[in-house]
This record gives structure tokens, C-alpha cells and sequence, in this order.
């Protein structure tokens, strides 16, 4: 942490250099009622090494994963990063948060982001993608603006189970467009396409679906897609990225806008962020994709070049007339997925799935076998799914978190009226682990 102390001379020397003869008169054109009048109570000013000493105190107080057995998800998990991606980002060229605009992008920069963007396109099967966006929750409401301005419609239809936070924020962009959203009934924790027919019509602008789905279930996502074309409206599905490494990338099921939060790909937990959106389309929406893309062409002297392409100007001067008011992207979290999704490969993606897969099943068929415990729903599931328990799962969470264990994360707190313990399995738990998890759960 860099630490500038300035004197009172260099106080009075930046004030006259200013041309003010105090700091009152610095303040001058802020009305007097509305100032702080009796400063703010601060404590006693410390030594460079106190301060540090002090936040180190208050850091230990943190708990990671190295500390807390984790069966946490909801959208972010316990994933291993292979020691590689953070050596390689913090190299200085890499590391920093600033994203350069156009004339100040270097052809490394440019050609990482177009290294990402091919990866991407293979993992989801779509046709292009951009260089990513804040999160997957961000992605995903700018994957709905995207569907209302290409149909000339006002309405969103909610097929299936999205995470609850996201469908906020989908609600929170709508709310400028004066779209409504709808969502289908959920029969056993998934899209009722009979009810999604129902509420289907003409002025739907798209289909969204969570595959898998905030529950963990697994969605007829092919059946949607079908609902969602004869409707004449765009089928947009929110990914899990790890989960293509043994489910069908959404572009071979039909799927014209895929979204997704990539913090699985390389990118550690970090307190909720910062993480990564993943947004792909199929090529007739790619003047409509929002945000940054780099292209790879050749110089009048036939060598290889990247650029930026296909943003018109209006992304960054014409305001409402813009495609989106996203022009830039998560630069260092891009790189750590491309870095990531370099190490791995094809095999690797697929082998992080399987394990995720015989993980979360094994864990499962054990909890199931503890008096009083359920599976929620009867559906096919990836690595997360909920368990019905007899105690609240509020409860469980505090006991177990004494423990050392973060059994999983409460229904209740992304809704109200909802109820069960939502656990999620990465390749990183062991036999051990999960058995740790089992015995504790059957001594409440």
C-alpha cells in the first residue's frame, strides 16, 4: 500500500499554487449547510508499520477454503486454478485493472482477447463472442436488451429456474425498455413446456434458460429452444462453462445468445468477485453483441495483425442511440480464463466435468441415505443439487460452519417461501471430504 504524507508546507504550497488562501476557500461553492462541521472522528494516526500490522489482524480474521471445507455454489465455486495462471498474470503486462480503448491497445493484449474469444466459441459452439463483460449476471441482462432491440418486442419469458439475483438484474434492464417479464411455472424444479406454450406469443423477445438451472437440475433445454423459434423469439441460455466439458455446447441445441459466469474458468472465489461474463451469439446477432471484439487480419506488408472490430462509434459517443453502454470488458479476468482454458484443453475441461459429475452423484446417494433426508426434485444434475432436510438448512449451515464445513447455501435466502440445502461439487472434494460431510449431518 503506498503511503504520500504531505507537511503543512507542501499543504500551503499546493493551495497557493491552486490560488486559494486556505482549504475553506477550496470548498467555497459547496453550500455551507450541507458541509461536515465537526470532522470526523478518526483515531490516532499510526506508523506505517502499525497500519500494516493492524490490517494484517483483520485479514487473519478472514476464513478461505485452504481453512473451510466448501459445498458452496449458487453460481460461485471451489474450483482449482492451476498455479500457472496466477504466475503468468502477474506478469506486469498483464496485471492491471485499467482496460486500454482502441488506440492504445497493444497486439498482445489484442491477440489474448481474440485467443479468448476463440476458446470461448469452441467451448459453447456459438459463432462469435466478445471479450467478455462484468459477470454473468451483467451478461445475461444485457443478453435480454440484446433479444428486445433485434425483435422490436417487450417482453421476457423465464423458462425454468434462473439464479434469483440474476433474474433481478434482467428486471433492473428491462425496466428502461418498459419490458415485462414473465416466468413459467417450474414442475419437479424445471421448465413446464406446457405452461411455457401458454404464456408464449408475439411479442415474447426471447426464451431465457439456466442450463443447469439455479437448483442444479438439468432443463429440457432442447424443448425450449423448439417453444421459443416457432415463436419467432431468440432462445437465450446461461451456462455453467464447466458443465460443456460433458453437456451439449448450447449452439448444437439451437441456442442464439449464450451467457455465462466464467468464474469457474480460473478465476478464485475472491469474496464475489471481480469475476467474468461470458457472452456468445450466433453470427446473425453480431453486430448486435455488446461490448468489445478483436479480429485478426493482415497489414499491407502481409503480416498477421489484431484489432478491434465490428463496434461502431456509437458505443462509446452516441449515448442512447448505442447497442449497449458496455464498451470495455474484464481484461485480467478474461486473461486468467484464456490462460485457464489453455492448460486445460478439450480433454481437461472434459475431465474436471466427469469428476464434477461422479462427485456430486456419490455425495448425493450418501446423503440420501441419512433418516430424514431427500433429494428435492427428481431431475438429472451436474455437480449441484438440493437436499430437502429436517432441520432448517439455516441451522445446519450455522452448526456445521463451527466445524470448519460450508455445507452448502439456504433456499430461504434467495427466497422467502422456498426451503432446502442447495450443494454444489467440484473436482476439488475428495472421498474423505464428502464422507466428512455425511457424518457430520447424521450427529444434528
Amino acid at each position: 500500500m503506498t503511503y504520500f504524507p504531505h507537511t503543512e508546507e507542501d499543504r500551503r504550497e499546493m493551495l497557493k499554487r491552486i490560488g486559494v488562501k486556505d482549504f475553506q476557500e477550496l470548498l467555497s461553492n459547496i453550500p455551507p449547510e450541507i458541509r461536515l462541521r465537526d470532522g470526523i472522528a478518526l483515531p490516532e494516526a499510526l506508523s506505517e508499520f502499525e497500519v500494516l500490522k493492524e490490517l494484517q489482524t483483520l485479514a487473519g480474521k478472514n476464513k478461505s477454503t485452504l481453512e473451510m471445507l466448501s459445498f458452496l455454489g449458487g453460481g460461485a465455486y471451489d474450483h482449482f486454478i492451476p498455479a500457472a495462471v496466477g504466475a503468468i498474470l502477474s506478469r506486469s503486462e498483464f496485471s492491471t485493472s485499467y482496460t486500454p480503448y482502441q488506440g492504445e491497445v497493444s497486439q498482445g493484449n489484442l491477440q489474448a482477447i481474440y485467443e479468448y474469444q476463440t476458446m470461448i466459441c469452441h467451448l459453447t459452439g456459438m459463432d462469435a463472442a466478445n471479450a467478455s463483460m462484468y459477470d454473468g449476471g451483467s451478461a445475461l441482462g444485457e443478453a435480454a436488451l440484446l433479444a428486445l432491440r433485434h425483435t422490436d418486442r417487450n417482453e421476457i419469458l423465464i423458462a425454468g429456474k434462473v439464479h434469483p439475483r440474476n433474474l433481478n438484474i434482467i428486471q433492473t434492464y428491462a425496466l428502461g425498455w418498459n419490458a415485462s417479464i414473465k416466468k413459467a411455472p417450474l414442475l419437479d424444479g424445471i421448465a413446464h413446456p406446457i405452461e411455457l406454450k401458454s404464456l408464449i406469443s408475439n411479442r415474447t423477445a426471447a426464451v431465457i434458460a439456466q442450463q443447469p438451472n439455479f437448483y442444479g437440475c438439468l432443463e429440457n433445454v432442447e424443448e425450449i429452444g423448439r417453444i421459443a423459434h416457432e415463436a419467432g423469439a431468440l432462445f437465450i441460455v446461461s451456462v455453467d462453462p464447466i458443465s460443456l466439458g460433458v453437456l451439449a455446447p448450447p449452439g448444437e441445441y439451437g441456442a442464439d445468445v449464450v451467457v455465462g459466469e466464467g468464474q469457474s474458468l480460473g478465476i478464485p472465489l475472491s469474496f464475489g468477485g471481480p469475476y467474468l461474463g461470458i457472452f456468445g451469439v450466433k453470427e446473425f446477432l453480431l453486430r448486435k453483441i455488446p461490448g468489445r471484439l478483436s479480429g485478426i487480419t493482415v497489414d499491407c506488408d502481409g503480416k498477421r495483425g489484431f484489432t478491434l472490430t465490428v463496434q461502431t462509434r456509437e458505443q462509446h459517443i452516441r449515448r442512447e442511440k448505442a447497442t449497449s453502454n458496455i464498451c470495455t470488458n474484464q481484461g485480467l479476468m478474461m486473461f486468467a480464463a484464456c490462460v485457464y482454458l489453455c492448460l486445460m484443453g478439450k480433454q481437461g475441461i472434459s475431465e474436471v466435468g466427469r469428476l464434477c459429475l461422479q462427485k456430486s452423484h456419490y455425495l448425493a446417494e450418501k446423503l440420501v441415505g441419512i433418516p430424514g433426508f431427500h433429494l428435492k426434485w427428481n431431475q438429472p444434475f451436474f455437480k449441484e443439487f438440493v437436499i430437502q432436510t429436517p432441520l432448517r438448512a439455516s441451522s445446519i449451515i450455522r452448526e456445521l460452519s463451527k466445524k470448519g464445513i460450508l455445507p452448502g447455501l439456504d433456499l430461504a435466502e434467495f427466497e422467502e417461501k422456498e426451503s432446502g440445502l442447495l450443494i454444489a461439487v467440484t473436482e476439488k472434494r475428495t472421498r474423505e471430504e464428502m464422507d466428512r460431510l455425511v457424518t457430520e449431518l447424521r450427529r444434528l
